[in-house]
């Protein structure tokens, strides 16, 4: 255990390593994804690296930093290799990982305690999810972590302002690039904040000079692509703008208190995160006070200001779980110095239960696994049996260690378990997901080729299915007016709710219509629940009379 705590960024490089980087090819593409790395593929196909497209149309809502760093990568890597295209978010979460512990050791003076509190932000839930998927949530936050360590440590030592203004300021940028506004909101603001009630802006009056560089400098860097596709392709930008705001305040509404379960995002943590926010129990119990109450306003107060905003998704809480990570190592420190002592049972049950639940999970994987996969461990066997293996023994360690209160090696056995799932049941993906009747849209350029004729999109596209076709598909209904291709044949692709927009605007009378075949995307079957009628399209040849 010494060992990990005297070496901390490269035991951190290496777990992040294992977390963010191992089998980044496991999963299938989601839908957030596949939008992001066909704007990506445009961009390289047809030249959009600055007037970026979705499938041959504006795509103006998220600005394009991740996305030219994920087109650089399938330079690289080629546009097929999911591990390149997810490369760049896993070098975020990296980033991020890395930045947190940095600033928790200024926080606290105590690199165990920044050690700690990083190695809860890797494996918390919802950083794990945004760290291994093209998904641009973990780039705005990363950027915005190193310029928030950066304002930090200007304010703590009032050192470098100018240095420091600069790179807080190119970095506030890089994050607006990233995914506009969404950080310097979400993220920034309860920073400030939280610093201004805790810690309190010293001598701000001789830091005007500084704070105007970091202004100028973040707005340049975040305003000079808004300003040239306003400036080149300005009705479509009003388009956009119109419906970004009409989805703010009337799509996914959700009440105020919709996030308040918001520490459940934190997985694993999700008992020691909720045990942390709890002030008037840790705040005589924790090894820097003025510390932990920055931290835990932080993470309040980013969570009233994503409460404000009518639009609600779990996603949304990813910025919040970045200063709970510090909050939660407060709680965990603590039980590093004194879970051996503690004499009150109110105390130590929770952390029995909680690390208990993690190893009893562990320990009855290898029947409950067999019970529900059997039938799908074709080709699996070795994974199955390594995380068999391997969670049985981290369980085992974690429930001696426990015996013993001993809570240092179950913390660490408790990354260990993590990333033992991660490493061994990560490939077993595949087992989960079978649909017998797959078919990608990919094929569908077979059919082309050996008929020669166009395809179309009736209604709006699937980002899932035009990425594995590999490029754009014009889309004939739009607004609800259906333009009808001059070609005398011509494919068709009918998603099942637009059936009625088909038999309506191609009349038996005028057109043949003939059912070709159906391209199937769903991971799992049409018996399954979760098989969605978005993933699949029928084709139809469609002839004029």
């Amino acid at each position: 255990m010494k060992t990990l705590e005297k070496h901390p960024i490269l035991f951190l490089t290496l777990a992040c390593l294992a977390i963010f980087f191992f089998h980044l090819d496991a999963i299938y593409i989601n839908i957030m994804e596949a939008r992001n790395f066909i704007t990506a593929r445009e961009m390289i196909d047809d030249g959009h690296w600055l007037l970026t497209t979705l499938n041959g149309e504006p795509r103006y809502q998220k600005p394009p930093l991740p996305t030219w760093l994920t087109a650089a990568s399938g330079l690289v890597f080629g546009l097929k290799s999911m591990f390149g295209l997810r490369l760049p978010a896993a070098l975020m979460s990296l980033l991020l990982v890395l930045t947190s512990y940095r600033l928790g050791k200024r926080l606290a003076g105590d690199s165990r305690y920044a050690f700690i509190s990083a190695l809860i932000l890797a494996t918390s839930f919802y950083i794990i999810f945004s760290g291994r998927n093209g998904q641009w949530d973990i780039f705005t936050h990363a950027f915005m972590m190193v310029a928030i360590y950066q304002i930090f440590r200007w304010f703590q030592t009032q050192k470098k302002p100018y240095v420091r203004a600069l790179w807080a300021g190119i970095f506030i940028g890089l994050s607006f690039m990233s995914k506009g506004p969404v950080s310097v909101y979400a993220l920034f603001l309860p920073f400030l904040i939280a610093f201004g009630v805790t810690y309190r802006f010293r001598s701000l009056r001789k830091q005007l000079l500084p704070i105007v560089l970091l202004l100028v400098i973040a707005t340049l860097c975040s305003g000079w692509w808004h300003w040239y596709v306003y400036t080149f392709d300005a009705e479509a930008v009003a388009e956009i703008t119109r419906r970004e705001a009409a989805n703010w305040t009337g799509y996914n509404v959700r009440p105020f208190y919709y996030y308040w379960s918001f520490f459940t995002q934190s997985g694993i943590w999700t008992l020691p995160a909720f045990i942390g926010l709890l002030y008037p129990y840790l705040k005589n119990r924790v090894s820097n006070k003025k510390g932990y109450q920055f931290t835990l306003l932080w993470t309040l107060v980013a969570v009233v200001l994503l409460s404000i905003i009518p639009e609600k998704k779990s996603r949304y809480l990813l910025p919040v779980l970045i200063p709970m990570a510090l909050n939660t190592a407060y709680y965990i420190e603590y039980l590093f110095r004194k879970f051996r002592n503690l004499p009150h049972k109110g105390e130590t049950i929770p952390v029995f239960f909680n690390f208990g639940l993690i190893a009893f999970i562990g320990l009855a994987f290898p029947i409950a696994g067999y019970v529900l996969l059997k039938d799908q461990l074709t080709g699996q066997w070795v994974w199955f049996v390594l995380l068999c293996v391997s969670l049985v023994v981290i369980s085992l360690l974690m429930l001696r260690h426990l015996r013993w209160k001993r809570i240092k090696p179950v913390f660490y056995l408790t990354i260990a378990f993590i990333i033992a799932i991660i490493s061994f049941g990560m490939p077993m993906a595949s087992a989960l997901t079978v649909n017998p009747e797959y078919r990608p849209l990919s094929e569908l350029q077979d059919w082309q080729a050996n008929n020669a004729l166009p395809v179309y999109e009736l209604g709006g596209f699937t980002p899932e299915l035009i990425w594995d076709y590999g490029k754009p598909i014009p889309v004939l209904t739009e607004d609800g007016v259906t333009e009808v291709p001059e070609e005398a044949a011509f494919g068709i692709l009918v998603a099942e709710e637009n059936l009625p927009v088909l038999e309506q605007e191609f009349p038996k009378q005028h057109f043949a219509v003939e059912k070709v075949i159906r391209y199937d995307m769903n991971p799992v079957g049409p018996e399954h629940r979760n098989h969605k009628p978005r993933l699949y399209r029928d084709l139809y040849l469609v002839r004029k009379r």
